[in-house]
This record gives structure tokens, C-alpha cells and sequence, in this order.
């Protein structure tokens, strides 16, 4: 909801940022790569109930997602960059709630809604994606990507906020995840009303 507008505000930085990393010659797919170990390790931290140092590898692992789009403007753009990007930010966003719900079990039942909504979210989004490059269907909205970017209630920035508010107060995790979850599958719905108007004839 918030992506598009948060872009104007980080993307000038980013793209300094990005454009001096590709001259020293870091690749995107190395800064993907590299951030996705990082948040490797704030699943493990989260499964020990370290909130506070899981929280500052979720943010670095959100800075490298930054950065990767902007080395790569600057150096050389590639399907398997944006295919990378896409795979492992999925994959990290699902590690967190299930690596949460490993360091308290109790808590599993909405880590598991919450898990089973980003599927909804996420398979909506890359369907659309899909259909949309075989069209032609472009958007800059939220900068210059390798595949198409729906949006809705929860995207990144939304996302983000969630891994702030269940590291910094673990104890109401149930109560982001329901909620959350909720707002994942209004995204969802608004996503197949999308695709319907736009793929039906």
C-alpha cells in the first residue's frame, strides 16, 4: 500500500548507494545472494527468542533487497536477478513467521494462518506477473523492475512493519498474524479482481 510512495523517498539513496557498489564491481545477484544468508541468520536468532538482534539482520536483509535493484541499474539487469529476488524474498518472509513459531510452539496455529495467507498473497501477485509480461503490461510504479508489481494492503514496506512489531513485542505475535493474515487475503481478493478485469478479454 505504502511501496509506492516510500520508493520516492528511498530510491535516490539507494541508487547512489547501488552505482557505487557496481563500480567497485559487486554484482546484484551477490548482494540477493548475500542478503538472503543474512536473513538466514535472523531465522536462527528468532527460533532462539533473540528478538533484538534477529530485528537488525531482518533490516539489513531489507537494506540488500534495496540495493540489489539499484547495483543492478547500474551494472548489468538479468531474468535471473529478478527471479532471484523475487524466490528468496518469498522464501525469507516465510522463514521469519516459521522460525518465530520454532522458538514458541505456541504460537504456531497463527504462525500457520499467517504463512498460508502470504500464499495467497504471493501466488496472486506472481500469477498476475506472469500474465502480464505474456501482454506486454508494464508498470514503473514502484521503479524500474524485472516483472510486473501488483500491489495491495500488504506489500513490502507493510511487511516489514510486521517483522518490527513481532520482534519488538513478541508477546502479541497471535495478534499481528490475525490481523495481518486478514489484510493478506483482502490484498488477495482485490489482486484476482485485478487480474479479472485486466485478463478477461
Amino acid at each position: 500500500m505504502f511501496d509506492a510512495r516510500l520508493r520516492k523517498v528511498i530510491d535516490p539513496p539507494l541508487d547512489r548507494a547501488g552505482r557505487h557498489l557496481a563500480r567497485l564491481g559487486v554484482t546484484a545477484n551477490g548482494v540477493t545472494v548475500a542478503g538472503f544468508l543474512v536473513g538466514c541468520g535472523a531465522w536462527a536468532l528468532l527460533a532462539l527468542e533473540s528478538y533484538g538482534w534477529a530485528l537488525a539482520l531482518i533490516l539489513l536483509n531489507r537494506l540488500a533487497d534495496g540495493l540489489d535493484g539499484a547495483v543492478a541499474r547500474h551494472g548489468r539487469v538479468s531474468d535471473l536477478g529478478g527471479y532471484l529476488d523475487i524466490v528468496l524474498d518469498f522464501l525469507f518472509y516465510s522463514g521469519v513467521i516459521f522460525f518465530f513459531a520454532v522458538g514458541r510452539p505456541e504460537e504456531a496455529l497463527a504462525a500457520a494462518f499467517l504463512i498460508f495467507s502470504f500464499i495467497g498473497t504471493g501466488a496472486s501477485f506472481l500469477a498476475f506477473a506472469t500474465l502480464a509480461a505474456k501482454r506486454g503490461v508494464t508498470t514503473a510504479a514502484r521503479g524500474k523492475k524485472s516483472i510486473y508489481y501488483l500491489g495491495g494492503l500488504t506489500e513490502g514496506t507493510e511487511t516489514i512493519g510486521l517483522f518490527v512489531a513481532i520482534c519488538l513485542f513478541p508477546d502479541l505475535f497471535a495478534w499481528f498474524a490475525w490481523l495481518f493474515g486478514a489484510l493478506c487475503w483482502l490484498t488477495t481478493g482485490v489482486r484476482i479482481y485485478s487480474a479479472v478485469e485486466t485478463f478477461k478479454h
